[in-house]
């Protein structure tokens, strides 16, 4: 075997070593993103149980509901679990403090500038990992002293980074531009798909689509149901105005779209957003006038699964992709 397929050694996955499972101290490069209304205690500790990362997704939890899923995430399982922190939250001090107060080992920090709480974060031990959407954001957390980085590309659902700039694009040019781990997000849910992406120079991949629909998100069944029924062309890019987020096409989309075609200003757009949009539409399940964030990569999906069987499939479609990288027959 090569140098380059030396990371792959054996067949078993637990052989499995490179510098995310490392930093992490997990058995496959595999992060559930901490998605808000969807990744709670049950869907991070199910995961990391599985020998993947669990993230448990802060950005529609108050304070002393973030405290409560940490307990209960560190309850069910002795893995490692991280918390993802959006940096643009009201109450970011807050929680910023809980996750220290609660031993949080490692957070994913987004939306906003890393250099404001990493060293912070760092000072205590905690292993802290940013989300960019360019080559230029990425070396900018490597000098705040991120551990890695999350390249998210422009498949990607929810909250997206201004320049579109797709996954094949963004991931080897990141991996190029900085020399901590990159971990790739933005239309990933195989194991084929997670080959391509470390083949491009990530050592990890990130998935949220993929474990939206699955059994112990708390997202509503009728969003997971309206996910795996999901075909190409039905999430767009939208808010471009606000914050560029992904959603699903339906009653509210039509809505700011027609609303932005008009030319509609920030206000308008904020009034129409209004409060709750998306706890409307993901967790309470509201398909019309909710805001469904979903990713590109909903249109392959096909089932809802437990969190554990979706880590199994997706490393041993990585192994198999791997050992017949082209599919010839």
């Amino acid at each position: 075997m090569t140098e380059l397929s030396s990371p792959f050694r054996g067949t078993g996955g637990l052989n499995f070593s490179n510098r995310v499972t490392k930093l992490f101290d997990i058995d496959y490069p595999i992060i559930q993103a901490g998605m808000i209304w969807a990744s709670g205690w049950r869907l991070a500790s199910a995961v990391s149980k599985a020998g993947a990362l669990g993230l448990i997704g802060s950005g529609s939890m108050y304070p002393d509901v973030l405290r409560e899923h940490i307990r209960k995430c560190q309850s069910a399982t002795t893995r490692s679990f991280g918390v993802n922190v959006p940096l643009l939250y009201p109450d970011i001090d807050k929680h910023i403090q809980i996750i220290i107060e609660e031993g949080v080992k490692i957070v994913f920090t987004s939306a906003g500038n890393p250099k404001t709480w990493t060293a912070v974060l760092k000072e205590k031990g905690i292993t802290v990992v940013h989300v960019v959407s360019s080559s230029k954001f990425a070396i900018k957390a490597g000098e705040a002293g991120c551990d890695a980085v999350v390249a998210e590309g422009f498949e990607a659902g929810g909250h997206n980074g201004r320049e579109e700039t797709t996954t094949m694009v963004l991931v080897p040019a990141v991996a190029g531009s900085v020399k901590i781990p990159v971990i790739a997000a933005g239309g990933i849910a195989t194991g084929r798909q997670m080959l391509a992406a470390m083949v491009m120079g990530a050592e990890g991949v990130q998935m949220g689509s993929r474990f939206v629909a699955s059994e112990e998100a708390s997202s509503h069944t009728s969003f997971k149901n309206a996910v795996i029924n999901s075909k190409e062309g039905d999430t767009m890019l939208t808010m471009k105005q606000l914050t560029p987020v992904r959603m699903m096409k339906n009653k509210f989309f039509q809505q700011v779209q027609a609303a932005e075609l008009r030319g509609a200003g920030v206000d308008e757009l904020k009034e129409l957003l209004g409060r709750a949009r998306a706890k409307k539409g993901m967790f309470e399940g509201n398909l019309d006038e909710g805001e469904l964030e979903i990713g590109q990569v909903s249109a392959m999906l096909d089932d809802i699964l437990p969190a554990a069987k979706i880590v199994d499939e997706v490393w041993n479609e990585f192994k198999q992709a791997l050992a017949d990288p082209l599919k010839l027959v």
